[in-house]
């Protein structure tokens, strides 16, 4: 598997994970993508196995160490150092989830933030992937202002070295 920076030419395909593992309500849309492919691309990673893409991660660098909805629709190019890495999005095509991919991903943005010296990477989740983001070193901090989709999001942060 291979991990790189995605690119525009991207879009297409980053559209159908996205779609695929977020109800329409949740999933970012290619107006969107659009602008975090333009704006951040050093903080949104895809995998690829066999030339294809099977998962994607991506976020902003913000000020602050919880995601608001307005991530959703203003972002920011990222400070070159410090901040918090916010993770908008790790998403992994249904045919290859279950074989590490999204750990490998998490791992990846992690690594990059540690590099530019971030201070925690945080996101919010739903409650059934709690237990995934704790095992790999994120502290559940409760429930999130979140409204994205009508759902009740939660607030995970790994603190970095």
């Amino acid at each position: 598997m291979k991990i790189r920076n995605a690119t525009i030419e991207d879009l297409s395909e980053l559209i159908v994970i996205e779609n695929l593992c977020f109800v329409k309500e949740e999933a970012a849309t290619r107006a969107a993508f659009e602008k975090r492919l333009t704006i951040i691309p050093d903080s949104f990673f895809v995998a690829e196995e066999g030339g294809k893409i099977v998962g994607l991660v991506n976020g902003p660098v913000i000020p602050s160490a919880y995601i608001t909805d307005e991530l959703f629709r203003d972002i920011q190019a990222n400070p070159v150092f410090g901040g918090h890495q916010s993770i908008l999005g790790l998403a992994v095509d249904p045919r290859f989830q279950k074989l590490g991919i999204a750990a490998t991903l998490l791992a990846h943005m992690e690594k990059a933030a540690t590099l530019q010296r971030r201070e925690t990477v945080t996101l919010t989740c739903k409650e059934k992937y709690i237990r995934f983001y704790e095992s790999h070193g994120y502290s559940n901090r409760g429930i999130s202002g979140s409204q994205l989709g009508g759902v009740v999001w939660f607030n995970m942060i790994k603190k970095l070295q």
